[in-house]
């Protein structure tokens, strides 16, 4: 059992920064994939990125260069570091919990098991 609580979101400029934390309790987390999705009004969820328990990520092309996504065992937390933001970045974020033996792909969010309640990011133009 993998409980998720998602911060940091808020309103940004285009082309400004946020990061994005997500802290997860229960005894798994450290071989749990993470992911981020996001949802934006009349819109299906969609992925952003997403961290293996190894280390490797995995990004959608659309955030490619701006996201970084990261996790600290230690903390039972992964991060979303994004950069150079733009409007058509605005939704709710989501993280997402994966348990090994899925066999739906990362990038899918059928995969995940368990999801925070998300956290609005809003980029102004």
């Amino acid at each position: 059992q993998v409980q998720l609580v998602e911060s940091g979101g808020g309103l940004v400029q285009a082309g400004g920064s946020l990061r994005l934390s997500c802290a997860a309790s229960g005894r798994t987390f450290s071989s749990y994939t993470m992911g981020w999705f996001r949802q934006a009004p009349g819109k299906e969820r969609e992925f952003v990125a997403a961290i293996r328990s190894g280390g490797s990520t995995y990004y959608a092309d659309s955030v490619k260069g701006r996201f970084t996504i990261s996790r600290d065992n230690a903390k039972n937390t992964v991060y979303l570091q994004m950069n150079s933001l733009k409007s058509d970045d605005t939704g709710v974020y989501y993280c997402g919990a994966r348990p090994l033996g899925s066999g739906r792909p990362y990038y899918s969010a059928a995969a995940y098991t368990y999801w925070g309640q998300g956290t609005q990011v809003t980029v102004s133009s």
